[in-house]
């Protein structure tokens, strides 16, 4: 018979725990506690003291007659509808312009990928400055070049506050975005691009026809991963306006937060996280799914 010291070496020891820790980890602190967030949505604990009192799905029908969750709810599809196509676009236009062989490349993607290695709390503060109406760099820009009629409220503005937001993170996921794009481009077989050319293909149709449709796996990447960020851009948001003017930019994820730690209504609060999960399993499932279809 083989010893069991002879099995069990060390190695193999190393490799077992390097493996049980981790997943033990993940399992404690991500699905446990996903677990018990929806145990919590479905009692009345609503206070300091915890109460595990079974109430149904008396919380999630509070949500859906709630105006504020609506609010929040609406302005998280906004934000999808104008933050995603935004920075799918610019992050193609730039990976497109870093394709044309220019001198310095390297800088141009350094300069491009600056704002995304930004913390979220450092662009929101930032932006907010910007915004400013009184001492804010883009209000004092306008009036020194003599186009002072172009201040604006920005943030402030009740009908566009939403949209400026989403400016903010445009610019922050634009260059992330452009190396995703850059990757699909260069992978694609200098062969084909060649044949195109010979075929008299150039410029915007080189792009339009050949380049651009072979893109499809990185655009459909981005496009989950920018809607996985809409669904939880908490922190830029919490910096950079509160969800104010009023509830203007409130998204589901600071609603949550004001609802438990602020207002300690913890079953109230748990039933908006179990939403904004099931959204983002929405999104994540047919991606997962997909990945998988494809390696297999």
């Amino acid at each position: 018979m083989v010893s069991i010291k002879k099995i069990i070496t060390r190695d193999k020891i190393s490799t077992i725990l390097f493996l049980i820790i981790p997943i033990v980890l993940v399992i404690i602190f991500i699905y446990i506690c996903i677990i018990w967030n929806v145990v919590v949505s479905f009692s009345d604990w609503d206070g300091l003291r915890p109460s595990y009192d079974f109430k149904g799905f008396g919380q999630y029908q509070k949500l859906f007659t709630n105006e504020i969750f609506l609010t929040s709810l609406w302005n998280n599809i906004v934000l999808i509808l104008i933050f995603v196509p935004g920075s799918l676009v610019m992050g193609l236009l730039l990976a497109i312009l870093l394709d044309q062989k220019v001198r310095k490349e390297n800088v141009f993607k350094l300069i491009y990928l600056l704002p995304f290695t930004l913390s979220f709390v450092v662009t929101g503060f930032l932006w907010r400055w910007m915004y400013n109406v009184r001492v804010g760099v883009l209000n004092t820009l306008l009036e020194s070049i003599g186009l002072g009629f172009f201040r604006n409220d920005w943030i402030q503005n009740v009908d566009w506050a939403m949209f400026w937001v989403c400016v903010v993170l445009i610019w922050q996921y634009s260059g992330y975005m452009m190396l995703i794009f850059l990757a699909g481009i260069r992978s694609i077989p200098e062969s084909q691009v060649m044949a195109a050319a010979v075929d008299g293909a150039s410029g915007f149709q080189m792009y339009y026809r050949i380049i651009i449709p072979q893109l499809k796996a990185p655009i459909f990447t981005g496009f989950v991963l920018l809607l996985v960020f809409a669904l939880k851009a908490f922190d830029l948001i919490f910096i950079l306006t509160g969800g104010g003017p009023g509830y203007t930019t409130e998204i589901l994820p600071l609603t949550m937060y004001k609802e438990v730690f602020r207002k300690k209504h913890f079953s109230y609060g748990s039933a908006i996280a179990t939403i904004l999960f099931l959204l983002i399993m929405i999104v994540v499932i047919p991606y997962l799914y997909k990945t998988y279809r494809r390696e297999k």
